[in-house]
């Protein structure tokens, strides 16, 4: 009986093992079929769209397209031009020369500048010479052997920066 029952056992797995390869074998088939609907329906789909634009296109023309894109711009462009006529203040009689404004500008600014320059007191110059040697090891002029003649030259254009000052 246990023989029996073991053969029994052997079957069953087997009848088992085959209806679970083609149930695995049905499903296969209907997923296939499904992708196989999907894509019909696509496809019709597709076609309907074509068809729809084939529809709307026909009446359009490409050159036409392009005209009324230009007249569409030519009329902005107009807008344009109106709303800047519109928005711009009217000058009666008050438009100036931008560069005539620039200088008369400088010139105020130039004037200003030399008041300001007026103003400046500089101090005298000393009438008395700075010795020309050095004096408890410091010296006066940047090289302890300057000559005269730079240091003359010097009295002179302080002697001129003072008159311009004054």
């Amino acid at each position: 009986a246990a023989l029996q029952a073991l053969k029994r056992k052997k079957r069953y797995e087997k009848q088992l093992s085959q209806i679970d390869g083609t149930l695995s074998t049905i499903e296969f088939q209907r997923e296939a079929l499904e992708n196989s609907h999907t894509n019909t329906e696509v496809l019709k789909n597709m076609g309907y769209a074509a068809q729809a634009m084939k529809k709307v296109h026909a009446n359009m023309d490409l050159n036409k397209i392009d005209d009324l894109m230009q007249d569409i711009t030519e009329q902005q462009d107009v807008a344009q031009e109106i709303s800047d006529a519109i928005s711009n203040r009217a000058a009666f009689g008050e438009e100036f020369d931008e560069d005539e404004l620039m200088a008369e500008l400088e010139e105020l600014e130039q004037e200003e500048l030399n008041k300001g320059m007026r103003d400046v007191r500089l101090p005298s110059v000393p009438s008395t010479s700075l010795p020309s040697h050095p004096v408890d090891g410091y010296c006066y002029l940047s090289s302890c052997a300057a000559s005269t003649r730079k240091r003359a030259e010097d009295e002179d254009e302080m002697k001129k920066l003072a008159a311009w000052a004054s």
